[in-house]
């Protein structure tokens, strides 16, 4: 039995999931408030889940940092007092939609940048790119299925808005072969950055 937390976006999800069955799921808008929205969920969350808790998956982004990051701290607490695993996995590969396989995901990098990304069989591949907005519509032109996570679609493109499903993301980890989990397991739990933190360093005092 796994649950699973997305707070990548303004759109928080929380599922306990076993095989198939998806045993509870909670939804809300916490815009940037995760901290004040997740815990009562949460808490329903892990009754509904009992003793019977094998691992947590974290939705690790792109998206929020500071979801992401209270998402990870939330994990790591509940992995730690129940001597359990807790994984990370990208956001952009469980879409509340029906999906296909394979697509597109187009997001906001900031500073007159965008991201584009692909997902194949619930995995992002390696080559995520941040492009020039000229770009971005040429590529997204050239894809056949294309998403965005963003409340509003980049540059107005014609591709579909979705938001990630906690429910989504612990089936697809608890579908990957034995050993990848145990190799992700010992991975540490850190946000999917699109670029370096940026950080402004104080001028010099005036003598």
């Amino acid at each position: 039995m796994l649950l699973a937390l997305d707070l990548s976006t303004a759109h928080g999800s929380i599922a306990v999931v076993r095989g198939d069955d998806v045993l509870f799921r909670s939804t809300f808008q916490s815009e940037r408030s995760h901290n004040a929205q997740v815990f009562a969920p949460l808490r329903e969350a892990l009754a509904a889940a009992g003793n019977e808790l094998t691992g947590i998956v974290i939705g690790n982004g792109p998206g929020s940092y500071t979801g992401v990051r209270i998402a990870i701290a939330a994990a790591q607490g509940i992995a730690l007092s129940r001597n359990i695993w807790c994984v990370g996995w990208s956001s952009l590969t469980a879409p509340d939609l029906d999906a296909p396989a394979s697509y597109t995901i187009i997001g906001d990098a900031r500073r007159q940048s965008f991201y584009l990304a692909r997902v194949e069989n619930g995995r992002l591949l390696p080559d995520l790119e941040i492009v020039s907005a000229e770009i971005a519509r040429e590529r997204i032109a050239d894809c056949e299925i294309g998403y965005t996570f963003d409340p509003k679609c980049p540059l107005d493109l014609p591709v579909h808005s979705a938001k990630p499903d906690a429910a989504k993301l612990a089936k697809i980890v608890q579908s990957l072969p034995a050993d990848e989990l145990v190799a992700l397991i010992a991975q540490p739990l850190i946000p999917h950055y699109l670029a370096e933190a940026f950080i402004t360093l104080p001028k010099r005092p005036t003598p």
